[in-house]
């Protein structure tokens, strides 16, 4: 028990908003009558938070490096309104305008990092400034007014789901296949970690709560691909987003530029006389988020099947709140992809929950504030505990 104990503190960050999330899902599971953790609820649950987790795995990264971006939603909108017009009026082919609207993200992310890393700009001011601009141009590009529908295989990137290649009637199979698979995955990833560990003396997890660690992952990972082979099956965009979850946590654990973007959110001027390029990390750390906003608005403009000049209201609010609540720290230099994930699958169970028992978005909105608010407190807490 006591290293169990030990064990919970010295990852307080990690494992903290991970337990918060498991106790979330059970009260509203009870309070909806077991509505909650049905397979239709859960893939909607996917569905509707899916662009703000994309979002919030740029966002994390913007704040790390001790910054953060407010206009993420307005180019958001701004980009699934020239996808609008590209797919819907001009007639271009899906997969092209995807790749046009991902560059013009890319190249807005790097308008605002230019003004942040070189010329200086608070990035509060700069993003501040794209807010209005990209909301003014969503507006005019519109003209007021929303442009549908969308092709079928552009919908289907939201709204599809992977075809069940085992033909298995009421129950998709592929997804228990699937299951199964990144069941072995974790296994064989985390014992190779364990055996790395020993092999350099660190401290491991003794062999029975390693054990227990392992099967209590498996079960969470095979109950809910069988919940979503009890619907449709797993959705595209759940492919999506494990991948976005893989490549980016890699970068930032296994990576130079993951270990600069740290340096620089932990302290500029050390990181600067260490030989990181402090200018250029933050330039790129801004194209990715333009690049991230851009998917996040093509999944939101496929999912409502439309381009509408309010689209992206308050999606950066939701994205930094996420990053917050998984453990980002507001000074910068702490947070972690996983971490971020995690917090957009609080506010998203919260969002779903609250609806589910009949809370008006008056009472939804106070009751985010007051979690983001206490999850930022616990940051300071424990910062100034470890000092």
């Amino acid at each position: 028990m006591e290293e169990l104990t030990r064990l919970f503190k010295s990852n307080i960050r990690q494992y903290g908003m991970i337990v918060a999330l498991v106790l979330i899902m059970i009260l509203f599971q009870i309070l909806s009558g077991g509505i909650l953790l049905k397979p239709l609820n859960i893939t909607n649950l996917i569905l509707q938070n899916s662009y703000i987790l994309v979002l919030a795995i740029g966002m994390v990264l913007v704040i790390i490096t001790g910054h953060i971006d407010l206009s993420v939603g307005s180019v958001a909108a701004f980009v699934g309104a020239v996808s609008a017009i590209l797919m819907v009026d001009m007639q271009v082919p899906f997969a092209a305008a995807v790749v046009i609207s991902l560059i013009i993200g890319a190249l807005i992310g790097a308008w605002q990092g230019f003004w942040v890393a070189y010329v200086r700009i608070p990035s509060f001011i700069v993003t501040l400034a794209g807010m209005l601009l990209f909301r003014g141009l969503t507006m005019i590009v519109l003209k007021g007014q929303s442009i549908a529908p969308f092709p079928n295989g552009f919908r289907n990137i939201s709204t599809g789901f992977i075809p069940d290649w085992f033909g298995g009637g009421t129950l998709h199979l592929l997804s228990v296949v699937t299951g199964a698979v990144l069941s072995a995955v974790f296994i064989a990833i985390e014992w190779r970690k364990r055996l790395n560990q020993r092999k350099y003396l660190f401290d491991v997890l003794p062999a029975g709560l390693f054990v227990a660690k392992l099967v209590a992952m498996v079960a969470i990972i095979n109950v809910f691909t069988y919940v979503l082979a009890s619907y449709e099956g797993i959705p595209n965009i759940l492919i999506l987003l494990f991948i976005l979850v893989a490549v980016y946590s890699f970068v930032t654990n296994k990576t130079v530029m993951g270990r600069h973007v740290y340096a620089l959110g932990g302290n500029e001027k050390a990181a600067k006389l260490s030989g990181v390029k402090t200018k250029r990390v933050t330039f790129w750390v801004f194209v990715n988020m333009g690049a991230l906003a851009a998917l996040s608005g093509l999944i939101f403009a496929a999912r409502l099947n439309a381009a509408t000049p309010k689209a992206g209201v308050n999606f950066e609010l939701d994205a930094i709140a996420a990053c917050f609540i998984g453990g980002a720290s507001a000074t910068g230099g702490v947070g972690t992809v996983i971490g971020a994930i995690v917090g957009g699958l609080v506010m998203g169970v919260m969002n779903n929950g609250m609806s589910l028992v009949g809370l008006g978005i008056d009472w939804q909105q106070g009751i985010k504030g007051l979690v983001l608010l206490l999850a930022v407190a616990f940051d300071i807490y424990n910062k100034n505990k470890s000092a």
